[in-house]
């Protein structure tokens, strides 16, 4: 399940999935964030109700697409008055799952671990990374963004210990299966790779696999596209 990766897609992550929301269209969650985003910043100028027609032009999207995003949520609207902000923004928000707390471990503290490891929106959005693992003894023992590096070989017992459902997988690909099969056997049932790699997991397991190329390839055929015009 390839995906384009974006700032919105890390908000989004995959508690959705965790949530079992796997009928709402991958669109939809992708533009549920940025709607949240857009609220919180009306909410915080005093407005008190926002119609599809204003959301919809903020993004220079369809009010009726619009619409049928937040119908998703379950969030009432009122006719000529359109929905109140707040309220929205927390249907929204507990749609999402970013009213929990998911906690996640991370796997190989490279240069894309680390920048996970010290992206702190992640809070915001229901996901805590406790700790992360990685196979160079030069790192385990160490702390990176206040999280603390363990070996491979302890990753059973604390993630059991702390209760995690979540993996973010971050190593080369070549390690990406192995990397996958030890967070199963250790208990996660939810994997986040970022391993440029596809990899197999049994039925019941949730996967979402983050690909910065596809989203690389999208914007440079863009600018080519646009150039020549």
């Amino acid at each position: 399940m390839g995906d384009n990766f974006s700032t919105y897609d890390i908000k989004r992550m995959i508690v959705m999935k965790v949530k079992g929301s796997l009928s709402v269209s991958r669109s939809t969650l992708k533009r549920l964030p940025l709607y949240l985003h857009l609220l919180e910043n009306l909410h915080s100028q005093g407005q008190i109700n926002v119609s599809c027609t204003q959301i919809a032009k903020e993004f220079d999207f369809d009010p009726t697409l619009v619409r049928k995003d937040i119908e998703v949520t379950g969030e009432v609207g009122t006719a000529r008055i359109g929905f109140r902000v707040a309220s929205l923004v927390g249907r929204i928000k507990e749609f999402l799952g970013w009213n929990s707390v998911h906690n996640a471990v991370l796997v190989g503290v490279g240069n894309m671990g680390k920048a996970l490891l010290g992206y702190r929106d992640f809070e915001y959005s229901g996901l805590n990374i406790l700790a992360a693992f990685d196979s160079d003894t030069a790192k385990t023992g160490t702390k990176i963004f206040g999280k603390q590096v363990f070996s491979l070989g302890s990753m059973p017992k604390i993630v059991q210990r702390m209760n995690i459902t979540v993996g973010i997988v971050t190593v080369p690909a070549k390690y990406a299966q192995s990397t996958v099969d030890i967070l199963l056997k250790s208990g996660i049932r939810a994997i986040w790779n970022f391993a440029p790699a596809p990899v197999r997991i049994p039925e019941g397991v949730i996967l979402e696999n983050a690909r910065l190329t596809q989203s690389l390839a999208v914007l440079t055929n863009n600018l080519i596209s646009k150039s020549r015009k």
